[in-house]
Formats: C-alpha cells, sequence, structure tokens
C-alpha cells in the first residue's frame, strides 16, 4: 500500500483535529484525506453514499481495499511509524470489542465531542491561527487581528 485515503468531515472539529494529528505522524503510506461528502469521495468509492461516512470513518487503500469503523480507525493506526504496533494490540480478540464499542460510541458522539473539548471546523483553523498569530514590528498584525483591535479602539 502506497496511499491510505481517509474520508473525513472537515466541518466536524474532531475530524479536523484527528486529520490534523495524523499529518504530524510519521506514516509508511502517504496520507491522503478527501472530505467524504465530496465528488471527489464518490469517483474514488462510488458507494461512500451508502456506507453512510457521516456515522463511522472509512478509510481506502490504493487497491481498492476500504475499511469502516474500528478496523478503519485500526488501519489509521497501522499506517503510523509510532503506532503500528498498538494497532496489532488493538485489534488482537481480546481487545477489539473493547475497541469497537469505543470508536462506535465516539463516532455516534462526535459532533458533541468536539463541542466538548472546544475542536473546530476545518474552516475555522485559518481564522484560528491567524488571530493567534501574535503582533510583529516588521510585519505588524494580522489582518484579523488588526481589525479587531481598530474595532475595539474605535468603541472605546
Amino acid at each position: 500500500m502506497q496511499t491510505l485515503i481517509i474520508f473525513y468531515d472537515p466541518e466536524c472539529g474532531l475530524c479536523a483535529n484527528f486529520k490534523r494529528w495524523l499529518l504530524t505522524q510519521p506514516s509508511y503510506p502517504t496520507l491522503r484525506f478527501i472530505p467524504f461528502q465530496s465528488d471527489e469521495a464518490r469517483a474514488h468509492l462510488p458507494i461512500i453514499d451508502n456506507l453512510n461516512a457521516e456515522k463511522e470513518i472509512v478509510v481506502m487503500a490504493d487497491d481498492g481495499r476500504w475499511w469502516q469503523g474500528a478496523p478503519a480507525w485500526l488501519t489509521c493506526l497501522w499506517a503510523l511509524k509510532h503506532y503500528r504496533e498498538w494497532s496489532f494490540r488493538l485489534a488482537t480478540p481480546l481487545l477489539l470489542p473493547t475497541v469497537e464499542k469505543f470508536c462506535h460510541l465516539l463516532s455516534a458522539n462526535r459532533l458533541q465531542a468536539s463541542q466538548l473539548l472546544h475542536l473546530k471546523p476545518e474552516r475555522l483553523y485559518g481564522m484560528v491561527e491567524e488571530l493567534a498569530a501574535p503582533c510583529d514590528s516588521q510585519r505588524g498584525c494580522p489582518s484579523a487581528l488588526a481589525r479587531a483591535k481598530t474595532a475595539s479602539s474605535s468603541n472605546s
């Protein structure tokens, strides 16, 4: 396997953070992320609309094999250099039923978990990072922060 496609929901904070975390990890295959609701997802996996990908994660290998739910989560771990051994441990007959229950519970409550943990959807990351960037005497303030400072000083 050279590439692993992870179908995700960019509007889900948990999904967006999982994507960001995966991208920071060294992996054996190339990890590619595609929103599960997109035409591109349907082009790669035509049955994705029938899989209820909004309820359980779906991943697909470049050879056409695909996994959903706990097997998909374990495949993501398997792809990572530092977590491959964990994927094998968690897939044992003793632990797999617990992993399946946990993955189902997390997937079923992903939007609520995102709110509880204050995890932002992907589209908000650029705005949050821009606001969090410090002002620099060379570059000035990021545009959103400058606008916010201007608005607050004009209201004073």
